[in-house]
């Protein structure tokens, strides 16, 4: 599974950005797609996490409420809705899958994309 991340930009706090990640290669439908963010200086850190089917979503608390992921199957994309967005969710973005697993481990996930820059002003 090949990932291509894009969606990531400048904005002001308060506003809004979707990130997508593509896949190709297999088949996509059975893989657990996963957001993890990684800001200068610390380490990567789980975003949300959705299943293959996309009925079960797990969020990391500090973005609870604010961001949403989901996964169009047909596409082989899944997304990151980014809302209310504020200054400590600047990072860079990454996106990974890993055969039926949606989990908050990033060493269970066996595929990453190369990362999209999200930057947050205040």
């Amino acid at each position: 599974v090949q990932l291509q991340a894009s969606g990531g930009g400048l904005v002001q706090a308060g506003g809004s950005l979707r990130l997508s990640c593509t896949a190709s290669g297999r088949a996509f439908s059975g893989y657990g797609m996963g957001w993890f963010r990684q800001a200068p200086g610390k380490e990567r850190e789980f975003v949300a996490a959705i299943s293959w089917s996309g009925t079960s979503r797990n969020y990391a608390d500090s973005v609870k409420g604010r961001f949403t992921i989901s996964r169009d199957n047909a596409k082989n994309t899944v997304y990151l809705q980014m809302n209310s967005l504020k200054p400590e969710d600047t990072a860079v973005y990454y996106c990974a899958a890993e055969w039926s697993y949606w989990g908050e481990i990033s060493n269970n996930y066996g595929y990453w994309g190369q990362g999209t820059l999200v930057t947050v002003s205040s």
